[in-house]
């Protein structure tokens, strides 16, 4: 009997766009507890994001999927199904096996539509059938060759309890079956990112006995899981570049970024300074590639895969990170006047614009942004149960904007304000994550140095009280069945996403009151607003500053200054 399974388009928005995007990685000896992490930033002007949810399941022989990719020439398509599949919440299995990407986009030309598999059914495939990450790197590697790949470059982070790997795939073209590309692994000790542009260069290729090798062709697959093997590629993945042209020296000298992603100042500037920014937090040294950010690639012309930091990362590092907009650095987007007059660290300005007399200027593009569909930050932890142990700390929407929330890996369903059905982008709903917390980020944004400290306060209030009440968790669990575990722990992340929406609820409101007509009412010390009292703070400085140099003479208050000189 076949059996189709819908592959969800709902990222379909977010796919199609460049620029968008940003993970960050971190191995289990460069994490405080242990563990490994990674995030996911995931964005789309107008993406709506929701939690996705695939059950698990035993499945009959001759089973298919329907793959339902970018466009209607893939209706009427079908995957061969496996045995049993992995229960899937967000992009984190059963298994704690977790998989987010960015697209680098690269060689145009490459992209081959007719092939069936876009990176984002390959990702939600290779989910449901891998039980490490090094079984996901075989599955897609396979899948792609097998059947097709129509997606054009993809940075794609692989991640389980024990190891973190970055996997970088680009087409082939036009009538050109399969893949080119390249898996590494992120040493324990060290951090890693990519947003948006291509980060693997030279690569280790293998010697002559493949299963001693530390890196193996998929000549080898078959000795993936070889614990020395390191580095994973494609077979033809240099002869490929030679035979299009983008690449003529020696093998060991073959750059997969340079071949299939050559670098400009743009892509440098809106991708690498995430990654740049990243590093700089955690890591000394990190301003010596200033001016290759700022386009100057004649010192260095690439950053650092991977760094090990100066200190261990926990995972409200992460959290913290993925809400970056360059603070402390030249490209903070708080510190001129472009910021308007409340230092707002967004840009409501595509990412390139004109000055009326024809200049062109662009805008800075950091990890977090407004038109995130929804943000994670994965912890997966091999000391624990895999049904506990792998947490998708969740929430839709801009990360600077939102409290996380944790979600475990073996739910068997998705919170209510995280449903696909609760969050459509073209309806405004009270049950809505996505629209809650548009409703106060949109709020926030126009005054923002005004505003953030109500918002501050709320998410700290509640990932305060999530990080603490995981102690109480794991306690809780203790003696109970792996039946009751799912129970327990299904009830826990629906009650973690309700507290959100209530405290949510709540800042939208306690907002509308205190900043009401541009101006702030005083409150008492015990919440409660003062009836009259209220006060008008001004704008921040960088605006401030700027304005006599735009309108002369036009504000200076010269009678006042006279009189007082007087």
């Amino acid at each position: 009997m076949k059996k189709a399974f819908l592959m969800t388009l709902l990222l379909t928005i977010v796919m199609g766009q460049g620029r968008a995007c940003t993970n960050l990685i971190v191995g289990k000896k460069a994490s405080i507890d242990g563990s490994v992490m990674c995030s996911y930033n995931c964005d789309g002007f107008g993406f709506a994001g929701s939690l996705f949810y695939i059950p698990s399941g035993r499945h009959a022989v001759g089973e298919k999927i329907a793959i339902h990719g970018w466009g209607p020439q893939h209706e009427g398509r079908f995957v061969d199904q496996v045995e049993y599949t992995y229960n899937v919440v967000g992009f984190m299995n059963e298994r704690q096996v977790t998989i987010v990407e960015s697209t680098f986009d690269g060689r145009l030309e490459l992209q081959n539509r007719e092939g069936l598999l876009d990176y984002f059914s390959l990702m939600r495939l290779a989910l449901q059938r891998s039980a490490t990450a090094r079984e996901a790197i075989k599955c897609m590697a396979e899948l792609v060759e097998k059947y097709g790949y129509n997606s054009t470059g993809e940075s794609i982070t692989v991640c389980d309890p024990d190891e973190a790997w970055i996997m970088e795939m680009v087409g082939k073209g036009p009538g050109r079956n399969g893949a080119v590309w390249v898996a590494l692994r992120i040493p324990d000790d060290c951090i890693s990112a990519h947003a948006n542009l291509s980060r693997i260069r030279q690569f280790p290729q293998e010697g002559k006995k493949a299963k001693t090798s530390r890196s193996i062709s998929s000549k080898h697959l078959q000795y993936i899981n070889e614990p020395q093997v390191e580095c994973v590629y494609a077979a033809d993945v240099v002869n490929f570049a030679r035979e299009k042209g983008y690449f003529d020296g020696r093998d060991e000298d073959f750059s997969f970024r340079d071949a299939y992603c050559p670098i400009d100042f743009e892509n440098v500037r809106y991708a690498d300074a995430r990654v740049w920014s990243f590093f700089r937090h955690h890591t000394g040294g990190m301003d010596e590639y200033l001016p290759y950010i700022n386009g100057d690639f004649s010192q260095y012309d690439h950053l650092p895969l991977w760094v090990k930091p100066d200190k261990k990362l926990s995972l409200r590092d992460v959290q913290r990170d993925m809400r970056d907009h360059f603070e402390g650095t030249p490209l903070d987007m708080t510190a001129d006047m472009t910021a308007g007059p409340w230092g707002m660290p967004i840009r409501p300005l595509p990412m390139h614009y004109k000055t009326s007399d024809g200049t062109d200027l662009f805008r800075e593009r950091p990890i977090a942004t407004q038109q995130s569909g929804f943000t994670m930050t994965c912890q997966m932890r091999s000391w624990l149960p895999d049904d506990v142990g792998g947490v998708t700390w969740f929430n839709c929407d801009d990360a600077d904007m939102v409290a996380y929330v944790p979600l475990y890996c073996c739910l068997t369903q998705v919170p209510d304000p995280f449903r696909q059905e609760n969050n459509q982008r073209s309806e405004f709903t009270f049950e809505s994550a996505f629209w809650m917390n548009n409703w106060v980020a949109n709020m926030v944004y126009p005054r923002y140095l005004m505003m953030i400290g109500d918002l501050r306060k709320a998410q700290r209030e509640l990932e305060d009280y999530f990080f603490a009440d995981q102690d109480s968790v794991l306690a809780a669990l203790e003696g109970l069945t792996p039946d009751d575990r799912r129970i327990y722990l299904n009830r826990r992340s629906v009650d973690y996403a309700d507290r959100m929406m209530r405290r949510w609820d709540r800042l939208a409101r306690h907002l509308i009151v205190k900043y009401n007509d541009q101006v702030v009412k005083r409150e008492n010390e015990d919440g409660t607003f003062q009836r009259w009292g209220y006060d008008t703070p001004g704008y921040g400085h960088p605006f401030i500053d700027a304005i006599p140099a735009a309108t002369g003479e036009r504000y200076k208050l010269k009678e006042v200054i006279e009189r007082r000189e007087r």
